[in-house]
Formats: structure tokens, C-alpha cells, sequence
């Protein structure tokens, strides 16, 4: 994987300035492996898929702001002098993809948003498990349960287990701080790029009345609902989720050098 500022990121296309760079941002206590190969290998598009600081490969600490995760993927997109880009994110990562819309929309070509919400509440036993190496697990164990529908296979939940459990839970904890504190559901009439909506429909951490509402209230925003997934429906799902990535994608207009 290649490294700038500190930066471990995954990269698919990047010297076809044909299209637009998509930045794929993970949600809390993941990494860019969350986004599975047909996601990060769209066939025609330029994709960056970014392991934020303390996640994955990424040196240094983890934030407790979602401002703060939204100011190094600028960061990012800086040293690699990209201008604007369409940003996809997952959980914590679409919480980071809305701030980028509204508070910088000069840099946002369109935006992904993966079963997330415009205010991520986190419950006060994952908060107070995170906090502790000792109750750590117990937290892993309720973020996996709760993450994926009842029919999700075993390897899959193994394999996302061993993944989050790999973090520090310092980072974990930090970013379930940030995501409690996000709340931009007042700031969500100011979107005006293109907006795709994905959710699950058996989503328990961000349930689908939270993406209609999203829906109703971003301009030029379209909602496709996941029959039978749940919050990790990317992974569930990997086909119809790139599939539905990918129309959006080509749906949006870009002419290289003028955007």
C-alpha cells in the first residue's frame, strides 16, 4: 500500500484522470479492507481507499472529532493535489463524507452515503467497554452482533471480529466519541451535489428511517434499500452495493481540468 502523510491507502486507477478520484472512507475501528474488492476495484473509476490515522496501517492517534477525520482526508487530497473528489463513506465514514459536503463543498463532487446518519448516537455500554483493555472484547462482540443481519455467514463475522479486534481500543473508543458528538442533521438542506443513499434494511445502528430522512431533506439525493442486510451491507451485499456504486459514479459529470 502506498504511504503519504502518514497515510496508508489503497489505490485503483489513479493515473486515469478520466474520471474523478472516489475516496472510500471506513467507518469506527475499521480500515480499508471493509470495503471489499468489488468496491475498491470499480471497474473505470479512479478510487483512493484511505486507513485514517491510528486505523489499519496508519501511523499516529486516532480523533475524537469527526471535524478532525474530515480535516486530514483533506490533508490527503492536498499532498496528492486532487481538488475535488466524490466521497463514499460507511458509518463513521459517511458522518465524515456529510461534514466534508457542508462545511467544504467546494471539494465535493458527490457523495456515497453507506448506512450511516446525520446524528450517530452510540450506546453508553459500547462508550464505557471501549474505554477499558479489559472490556474491550465485550465491545467487539456488540458492535459485530449488532452489525450484520442474522443470515450473514460465520467466516464473514469471524473475519470482521478479527479485524476490529485488532485495533487499539483507545482509537476505537475515540472514534465512538467523535460519532457521538456528530450531529449536522440541521445542515443537511445545504447539500446540493449528488447524493446516493444505501441501507440495509435490517440495519440496527443506523436504521433506514434515518436514510429517508436523509432522503427528504439533501437535494438531488436517491435512497436504494438492501433487502435483508444489515450495517455492514457492503460486505453482505458486495455485488449489489458495487453495482449500484458504479451507476451512480458514472452518473456524475466530470470534464478533467475545468472541475
Amino acid at each position: 500500500m502506498p504511504l503519504i502523510q502518514n497515510f496508508h491507502y489503497f489505490v485503483h486507477n489513479e493515473q486515469d484522470f478520466s474520471r474523478p478520484a472516489v475516496v472510500l472512507l471506513h467507518g469506527a475501528g475499521g480500515n480499508h479492507l471493509y470495503w471489499p474488492t468489488e468496491i475498491r476495484r470499480l471497474e473505470g473509476q479512479r478510487i483512493y481507499a484511505l486507513d485514517l490515522p491510528g486505523h489499519g496501517k496508519s501511523q499516529g492517534i486516532g480523533r475524537h472529532a469527526i471535524a478532525e477525520y474530515a480535516q486530514d482526508v483533506l490533508d490527503f487530497l492536498g499532498a496528492l493535489q486532487i481538488r475535488k473528489a466524490i466521497f463514499v463513506g460507511h458509518s463513521m465514514g459517511g458522518a465524515i463524507a456529510l461534514h466534508l459536503a457542508i462545511h467544504n463543498p467546494s471539494r465535493t463532487l458527490g457523495l456515497g452515503l453507506v448506512a450511516t446518519a446525520p446524528r450517530l448516537r452510540v450506546a453508553p455500554a459500547l462508550m464505557e467497554n471501549t474505554a477499558s483493555a479489559a472490556t474491550f472484547p465485550l465491545a467487539v462482540d456488540a458492535v459485530i452482533n449488532w452489525s450484520f443481519n442474522p443470515q450473514a455467514g460465520a467466516r464473514l463475522r469471524e473475519t470482521a471480529h478479527q479485524r476490529m479486534a485488532e485495533i487499539r481500543p483507545a482509537v476505537l473508543h475515540g472514534d465512538f466519541l467523535a460519532c457521538d458528538a456528530f450531529d449536522e442533521s440541521g445542515a443537511l438542506g445545504r447539500i446540493k451535489t449528488p447524493t446516493l443513499i444505501l441501507c440495509g434494511t435490517q440495519d440496527k445502528m443506523t436504521p433506514l428511517h434515518a436514510s429517508e430522512q436523509m432522503q427528504m431533506r439533501i437535494k438531488n439525493a436517491s435512497l436504494h434499500r438492501i433487502d435483508g442486510a444489515g450495517h455492514m451491507l457492503m460486505l453482505e451485499e458486495p455485488a449489489r452495493v458495487a453495482s449500484l456504486l458504479q451507476v451512480f459514479l458514472d452518473g456524475i459529470v466530470y470534464q478533467p481540468g475545468v472541475l
